[in-house]
């Protein structure tokens, strides 16, 4: 496997056979106020170790033909690269995306996280999605997921919203009664405010959040300093904000300072945010996977992070999309 390097001056991937530092080597960078020491790997429950720059699937075409191909292709290439945290859920494609990741991926090499959602389904009166998360509805998506997934256990299973007509305790109670039959080994959340998560974690032991967040949008500010007072993983969708990173004209600046490209500014911010963030930026294209990887190379000096850390506004478009 390779890891992210450093090509004529540009942040490119890193060639096969590069004496690239290795895949959770620790680098001392200067911290806002103190130096402190970032790694490239996190440990989800101080068990499971992941490379923190992930790769999240939704946007992987999974019908037949070409663009399926081109799907299956991404995702070896990123494992390839030193990816082990990889993000699905039921709600893509109602399962066809679990379908993808097993084709690609199975056996599964050793080391990779595949973490699902559950709790979404088309439960509508019309037959559309809509929040979901009745005891029954829950435990069947998880079977259907270990079947999809060709597994008997799912390490990291998220809820993908709270559902308000369900209470909260029948929700994580389910999740809780699998885990005890072994079908789930730990429990996530997805867009929870911090009173959500105190009322989650006095029913189960919450091991990961996965909420809105990026440079530009950082509405769940007080939800990673949760996350980052118990040891618990942020693994921020939309973490790129698409096409508004590189529209903002200070971000491209500080892209051209450090011979890097916008997209790559916005993540290498994010894993400087806090050791607890766990990116999961997604593509269908190989090029664009291998940009976002490289982002672990762009170090951020003191005034490119006062300059960034300046930035923030609305940047919900896409809202849907995770």
């Amino acid at each position: 496997m390779t890891t992210a390097g450093v090509a004529g001056g540009r942040v490119r991937p890193a060639p096969d056979g590069s004496e690239d530092e290795r895949l959770g080597a620790a680098v001392a960078l200067v911290g806002r106020e103190n130096t402190y020491v970032t790694t490239t790997t996190f440990r989800i429950d101080g068990e499971l170790e992941v490379r923190r720059l992930g790769f999240g699937a939704m946007r992987l075409p999974t019908e037949p033909g070409p663009a399926r191909e081109a799907s299956l292709a991404v995702v070896r290439r990123a494992v390839e690269l030193g990816v082990t945290l990889i993000d699905t859920a039921y709600l893509y494609g109602w399962g066809a995306n679990e379908e993808l990741l097993a084709e690609a991926l199975y056996p599964y090499p050793e080391g990779v996280l595949i973490t699902t959602k559950v709790g979404i389904a088309r439960s509508g009166p019309a037959g559309e999605w809509k929040l979901d998360g009745r005891p029954a509805v829950l435990r069947d998506q998880v079977e259907q997921a270990l079947r999809r997934l060709r597994v008997d256990r799912i390490e990291l299973l998220q809820l993908h919203r709270i559902d308000p007509e369900t209470p909260l305790e029948d929700q994580l109670g389910t999740l809780r009664d699998l885990q005890s039959e072994g079908k789930i080994g730990r429990i996530g959340l997805s867009e929870v405010t911090v009173d959500e998560l105190q009322q989650a974690r006095a029913v189960v032991d919450v091991v990961s959040v996965q909420n809105r967040y990026n440079m530009l949008d950082r509405e769940h500010d007080p939800v990673l300093a949760a996350c980052e007072t118990a040891g618990i993983a942020f693994l921020p969708w939309h973490p790129v904000a698409m096409g508004a990173a590189g529209a903002n004209g200070e971000i491209a600046t500080v892209a051209a300072e450090l011979d890097a490209t916008p997209t790559q500014v916005a993540l290498a911010w994010l894993l400087d945010r806090s050791p607890v963030v766990l990116p999961i930026p997604g593509t269908s294209r190989t090029s664009h996977l291998e940009e976002n990887l490289a982002a672990e190379r762009v170090r951020l000096g003191p005034t490119h992070r006062d300059r960034l850390d300046r930035l923030s506004g609305p940047a919900r478009n896409g809202e849907a999309e995770e």
